[in-house]
């Protein structure tokens, strides 16, 4: 039988669940930036009540993924060049901490056990980059990352970092989905990064995120131009 807190925690379960869906509508670029929509639109799409959804959806804009308006209900962020330009910037600053900070506390190896899962997540995201699979990529670069921060940072950074990387992406898919030459800008260096990681070779690891990040605004020189 159901304790007491069960309701809140159904509730909250399915207030994730829905949160989760639109993140990944948003990422599969079927909610475009721009796009507007309502609580109860939402809550007619997933054949739930109002309640959930409007949870959701605050709980996305706290997340810089929607904008509110009182009035008009939400809208997809749309982020701008310089906008990932500061992503890129701050996700290398704190990489670089991080890295750091391994290197003075001297913990810069990690156990074998922790990467062999790490490790599958770089081989599955390396192999759609060079088949210029967006989807498949997305999700295995968003588990990649999201797997080794937890192994090599603190639930805090690795949080923050995981939302620096879902903003870029939805600043990122709508460009890509129209680049027939997207295979050449989808960054496949994991495996590298997970094998400097595994070494505990942060000089090699530095380099390699110094790559991704160049990588990374190349691209934003390429859509200025």
């Amino acid at each position: 039988m159901p304790g007491p807190g069960s309701t809140s925690v159904t509730r909250s379960t399915l207030r994730q669940q829905i949160a989760d869906a639109l993140r990944d509508e948003v990422l599969a670029g079927r909610l475009l930036p721009g796009q507007e929509f309502t609580v109860k639109q939402i809550a007619e799409q997933y054949g739930v009540s109002a309640t959930p959804v409007r949870e959701a959806l605050v709980d996305l804009s706290a997340q810089g993924l929607l904008d509110s308006d009182q009035h008009r209900g939400f809208k997809v962020h749309q982020f701008s060049v310089a906008d990932y330009r500061h992503m890129v910037d701050a996700r290398a600053l704190v990489m670089d901490g991080i890295i750091r900070h391994a290197e003075h506390s001297g913990h810069t190896r990690v156990r074998p056990k922790s990467v062999l899962p790490v490790r599958r997540r770089a081989q599955e995201a390396a192999r759609a980059a060079r088949c210029g699979d967006l989807d498949i990529h997305i999700g295995y670069d968003l588990r990649f990352w999201a797997e080794l921060g937890s192994i090599t940072a603190n639930c805090y950074i690795s949080g923050f970092l995981h939302q620096l990387r879902v903003q870029s992406w939805v600043f990122a898919v709508p460009h890509l989905r129209a680049d027939s030459s997207r295979r050449e800008w989808l960054w496949c260096g994991h495996e590298d990064l997970i094998d400097a990681v595994s070494l505990g070779d942060m000089a090699a690891a530095r380099a390699t995120i110094g790559h991704y990040n160049e990588q990374a605004l190349h691209w934003a020189d390429r859509l200025e131009r």
